[in-house]
């Protein structure tokens, strides 16, 4: 009893390792034997009399490459999960020591900022391409040349006289079963080729009908990937891969790995040579071929790699064939960029650092010179340095009162008075005195000059406000309120830009141009003749009055009600219109004279008359106080040295 409850246990363990349970196997057998007979004998169904012959689906059969559920190939057909070739890890960029090189010359702080041709591209497709496939509805065009291989899927319509619609597996045998009809060879059938070699095999058996055949699911191919790449050995693609997928699949060429040398091997033949720039800079995928089982994709050794840097649309590290010249490498830059100076560039040789390091090549006569391993070409920028101004033509704007105001181009050496000629000369109303003169060099001189007064400004405040001591709480809170002052003084300093104007000091009693040569740039403006004085600052009555031949400047301050008590009356100074300042403190000749040649300068149209307030001013209680603590230290001096005397 024991041996034989041991042999059923031992039975049913063999029946679970062949997969199924003896009531399921028996099961099976008896309705694959039923399957087989309705197929064999019959292999449709009538639906209504006269009416379509149905086909049914025929049964899997033993040997057929049908994909099983638990290996059924994902969206690009390879049967593979994403990333279980490594090729959907992360991927980091690497700089060949070349790449250094070439960035520390053209002086760039980012390793990254000029890099091998194609690594982006590269990039791109490892990190973008295997995701689209995996995770999109990934659903490519068969191409009708595509030829029909065991593991393909066909997909079979017919309708007419008879009606089915069938997904039939290319067996090892290279045939597709039809029900009714029997087997159809297809292997080595282009998709072109399908329909027909379908259709005549069906119409020796029914007639009257209609018939459509294309491909369905497509089968998994396994290549090798060897050479120089990231992940090299064998790699699962769909039968519709090509050299470049089978790359991505991969990991990519390495930083030793060639990108114009990747070889497509069939047994001992060289079927397809790739070079990756003849798609990348040209759009050819001519030699992108078509993978099938077995194939083996190799990528070679990187070639001799150059660079070319400096005004060029495309700076990188180019590899190079052999016979390959500085005329090609400019193509594969995209050419000089449109500030190049396209008439010479620069060659460094690795092989003569340890002596002439640099020659120049002089375009277009040097364009068919070969260039070596490590060769670096730089492109100059042509207007990136200060031209002769002497042999320069003249951009200059004429506005205001002239009577064709405009922009001209004036030859070299031409003068102010050359620029209001081409413009039409004067207007009647134009005032010359007043003639506003800006230059764009003078404005960038202005500006950092500016600049360098305000800082200076800045650091004297910070100075001065450190070094004053405080005795009471009333001189810290003076102090904090003078520094915060001071603080908003600098800041409106600060949003004050120059204007680039130049004084040209015209004469007013006879007006005349100086002999001043024009820059590029330049612009000039005539204004009107102005008919009015202004007062302003610390006056009764601040504004503009009108224009009186012989009135002096004393004239409109006593016309605006005089100076205030707060004035300061030494420090009044007139902007006139040609931009000059005339003062108080100019016209001072020693130390009593108070400036009343000032206030009896004759006035100038467009004259602004400002009258500054007293910025240290004090009360009379604030200076009896101060000379009491004078007075008072004073005489404890006194009485302290006469205590010593005794």
């Amino acid at each position: 009893m024991i041996r034989m409850k041991k042999s059923l246990v031992w039975a049913a363990l063999l029946l679970l390792a062949l997969g199924a349970s003896p009531s399921a196997r028996s099961q099976g057998q008896a309705q694959g034997q039923g399957q087989g007979q309705t197929a064999g004998s019959s292999g449709a169904e009538q639906a209504t009399p006269g009416g379509p012959i149905r086909l049914r689906q025929p049964a899997s059969v033993p040997g057929q490459l049908a994909p099983r559920a638990s290996q059924a190939p994902n969206r690009d057909g390879t049967g593979r999960e994403a990333g279980a070739d490594g090729a959907r890890d992360d991927i980091k960029p690497k700089v060949s020591e070349f790449e250094q090189y070439v960035n520390r010359l053209a002086g760039s702080s980012d390793l990254l900022s000029i890099r091998r041709f194609g690594v982006d591209a590269l990039n791109a497709t490892l990190s973008t391409t295997l995701s689209d496939i995996d995770n999109v509805d990934f659903n490519p065009m068969v191409p009708q040349d595509y030829v029909l291989q065991p593991g393909d899927e066909v997909l079979v319509t017919l309708w007419g006289s008879v009606d089915a619609d069938l997904r039939l597996v290319v067996d090892r045998s290279g045939r597709i079963s039809i029900p009714r009809v029997g087997p159809v060879t297809v292997s080595g059938l282009k998709l072109s080729e399908l329909t027909e070699a379908v259709q005549r095999r069906v119409a020796q058996v029914f007639k009257n009908f209609q018939l459509s055949a294309t491909v369905g699911q497509l089968r998994g191919l396994r290549v090798y990937v060897t050479g120089f790449v990231a992940k090299p050995g064998p790699v699962a693609v769909s039968s519709l891969s090509t050299l470049v997928a089978a790359l991505a699949r991969a990991g990519g060429p390495t930083l030793a790995g060639s990108l114009r040398d990747i070889q497509l091997r069939r047994g001992r033949e060289v079927v397809a040579t790739l070079d990756l720039y003849e798609l990348l800079l040209k759009g050819d995928r001519s030699a992108d071929r078509l993978l099938q089982a077995d194939d083996v994709v190799h990528v070679g050794p990187v070639g001799a790699q150059v660079a070319i840097i400096g005004s060029v649309n495309r700076a990188a590290v180019f590899e190079l064939r052999a016979g390959e010249t500085v005329a090609d490498l400019l193509r594969m830059a995209g050419g000089f960029a449109p500030v190049a100076d396209i008439s010479r560039v620069s060659l460094e040789r690795l092989d003569d650092r340890a002596t002439v390091r640099i020659t120049e090549l002089t375009l277009p006569a040097s364009a068919r010179a070969e260039l070596r391993n490590g060769d670096v070409l730089r492109a100059f920028n042509a207007v990136g340095v200060a031209l002769p101004a002497q042999r320069q033509n003249k951009r200059v704007r004429v506005d205001g009162e002239v009577a064709k105001p405009g922009e001209y181009v004036l030859p070299p050496n031409s003068s102010i008075a050359d620029a209001l000629k081409v413009a039409g000369g004067l207007t009647p109303a134009a005032y010359l005195f007043g003639v506003e003169f800006s230059r764009e060099s003078v404005r960038v001189t202005q500006q950092t000059n500016y600049d360098r007064a305000l800082r200076d400004l800045e650091t004297e405040f910070a100075r001065a406000g450190t070094s004053q001591r405080t005795s009471n709480a009333d001189e810290a809170a003076a102090q904090t309120a003078r520094a915060t002052a001071t603080n908003r003084l600098v800041e409106r300093l600060r949003t004050i830009r120059p204007n680039g104007r130049v004084v040209l000091r015209i004469n007013p009693n006879e007006p005349g141009l100086p002999e001043l040569a024009l820059e590029d740039g330049d612009h000039l403006y005539i204004p009107p003749r102005p008919t009015t004085v202004g007062v302003f600052g610390s006056v009764f009555n601040a504004g503009s009055f009108l224009h009186t031949n012989g009135r002096t400047i004393e004239d409109y301050l006593n016309l605006a009600g005089g100076p205030t008590r707060g004035a300061d009356e030494t420090s009044v100074f007139v902007i006139r219109a040609d931009g000059s300042v005339v003062s108080s403190p100019q016209n001072k000749r020693g130390w009593f004279t108070r400036g009343d040649e000032l206030a009896k300068t004759t006035s100038q149209p467009g004259d602004t008359i400002f009258v500054p307030e007293e910025m240290n001013k004090s009360s009379f209680v604030q200076n009896a106080k101060d000379w009491t603590q004078i007075l008072s230290q004073f005489a404890l001096g006194i009485a302290a040295l006469k205590t010593i005397g005794n």
